[in-house]
């Protein structure tokens, strides 16, 4: 049975999710299609990619995801078919893929798919869902366009370690407010090597000395910093809005100072 997964920045006001959904569904009734969600920042492929990169893994290899984010096609950013570490994923060309991936994806197609539709703004609907379908029932990806050796480069704001300072920020802000940035467990792990350290951010009354394993490690209310299930180093509070609270919004300056 196939899985399709979707990611959009449509809210659930509209008719977009439905459409895309019936879509599917007239074309293969069996499909399992999954919402992941639809509250991506209009536009965002940083969020977007975020979200789809922890995620994908967790479900069966050959499953289908598509990109609803940013999906207009031009010359520059083509509609485009990857296949990546088992899995499918269908979106726009447009640097997305190269902020979800680490590596080289196994397959490349640029789509060249005659959509059902005279109107062009729809192409989740028009295009991906026939590609999806096209996937579903086992049938060779070349068809639908021509195969390219690589995806639109779009580089992520990395850390940087300066002499005995780790330079990170907030890339996600997630709905209890737990402001996660792009430092991961494995960079600290080698910067600090057990040295001592202070996270800060803001002002310098906002300092963290100490990882917490989880959010019950302190009072209600106070701030604390873990590493999350992403990976990434998390700044939160228990029972509170670290983001709100204490003003850790996308691209807000994170360091790591060491002793």
């Amino acid at each position: 049975m196939a899985i399709i997964t979707l990611t959009s920045d449509w809210g659930t006001k509209d008719h977009y999710v439905g459409a895309v959904k019936g879509t599917i569904l007239r074309q293969l009734p069996e499909a399992t299609i999954i919402d992941i969600t639809h509250a991506i920042p209009p536009f965002d492929l940083n969020q977007a990619a975020f979200t789809i990169r922890n995620f994908y893994k967790n479900f069966p290899a050959g499953s289908i995801h598509i990109l609803a984010v940013n999906t207009e096609a031009s010359i520059r950013h083509p509609h485009t078919l990857v296949k990546y570490d088992g899995h499918w994923f269908i979106g726009a060309d447009n640097g997305i893929f190269s902020l979800i991936f680490d590596d080289k994806p196994e397959m490349i197609i640029d789509l060249d798919v005659m959509q059902d539709s005279d109107y062009f703004t729809f192409p989740t609907r028009d295009v991906f869902a026939k590609v999806a379908c096209h996937i579903a029932e086992g049938k060779p990806p070349e068809k639908l366009g021509h195969v390219k050796k690589e995806v639109l480069q779009k580089m992520a704001f990395k850390p940087v370690i300066q002499g005995d300072l780790i330079k990170g920020q907030v890339i996600y802000v997630d709905n209890y407010e737990n402001a996660i940035t792009n430092i991961t467990e494995t960079l600290f792990k080698s910067a600090t090597r057990g040295r001592k350290f202070a996270i800060t951010f803001r002002s310098a009354t906002n300092r963290i000395t100490r990882i917490s394993k989880s959010y019950q490690d302190v009072a209600e209310g106070e701030m604390l910093a873990l590493f999350s299930s992403s990976g990434y180093l998390e700044i939160a509070m228990n029972k509170g809005n670290a983001a709100g609270l204490l003003g850790l919004y996308l691209d807000q300056p994170v360091n790591i100072e060491l002793t």
